[in-house]
């Protein structure tokens, strides 16, 4: 994957009209030069990812601008980026910022929160990890939840670890459709604590900003904001998830203590 050059070639991509002798294409020759099909030219046109050609009479003529700003879509598609995405940072580009910050802010906006290691199996080795466990209805309800992908007679659990505790929990005697039902529940609630950080900061950090306005030392002051405090949010989840377990696990405890001593009490010993 060519990751740099994606932020080397943003350099030369701005718009302007062909230098008096510089190369122009017409649009088959630019497809070819780029090795991109003509349709796939017209189609970022249409969304604006590439400026309209020099005319000349009918016919449309292309420059070494265009080749560039083609060749920096490629890049930031292979990068991972959307379309959508590639016209915002060329859009970025184009008012004066430098690509290499937006990048920056962007991945750590965007960059996984969490590295998870998907899993791959076949349909007979998960019905055997829960025995008498995996049916259609089952199967169906990971799907959509998307804890699995079904690929032919291949399944691909997302995430290893959440593979592990998901049979732990099994083992230990919950059937599977209580924990995808309560998997449902939990995101649910994540949805929501994630809704709840996200306008926080919107708020508070990123609200008051206006983008056309940013300069480039803001838009990495931003990014280093925004890297201090994921941190942050996620302590604060893992924090107060594990404190909540705690409370209710002890409060669980003590109704079936207490319900034992109230049981084995001696019917002479005088009520407290």
């Amino acid at each position: 994957m060519r990751d740099e050059p994606a932020v080397d070639a943003a350099a030369e991509i701005h718009p302007a009209a062909a230098a008096e002798g510089a190369r122009e294409y017409r649009i088959n020759e630019l497809a070819e030069a780029a090795e991109v099909p003509v349709r796939t030219l017209r189609y970022y046109q249409e969304r604006k990812l590439l400026p309209p050609p020099r005319r000349e009479g009918r016919i449309g003529l292309y420059s070494e601008d265009h080749l560039a700003r083609l060749r920096v879509i490629g890049n930031l598609l292979e990068r991972g980026h959307t379309l959508e995405g590639i016209r915002e940072l060329l859009s970025a580009w184009e008012q004066g910022h430098d690509v290499a910050a937006v990048l920056g802010l962007e991945k750590t906006v965007t960059e996984p929160w969490s590295t998870e290691t998907p899993v791959t199996m076949s349909l007979d080795e998960l019905a055997e990890l829960f025995p008498g466990e995996v049916h259609p209805e089952a199967v169906e309800q990971a799907v959509a939840l998307g804890h699995i992908e079904i690929h032919g007679d291949q399944v691909t659990h997302w995430s290893s670890r959440q593979l592990e505790s998901t049979v732990a929990i099994v083992r230990a005697g919950v059937p599977l459709t209580e924990v995808l039902a309560i998997s449902e529940r939990l995101q649910r609630s994540v949805d929501e604590l994630a809704d709840m950080f996200v306008t926080v900061i919107m708020k508070h950090v990123v609200g008051p900003l206006n983008a056309s306005d940013l300069a480039d030392q803001e838009l990495t002051d931003l990014t280093d904001t925004l890297a201090q405090i994921r941190p942050g949010a996620e302590l604060a989840v893992e924090a107060g998830f594990a404190k909540a377990m705690e409370r209710r696990v002890r409060q669980e405890i003590d109704r079936v203590f207490g319900g034992l001593a109230a049981t084995h009490r001696d019917p002479e010993e005088p009520q407290a």
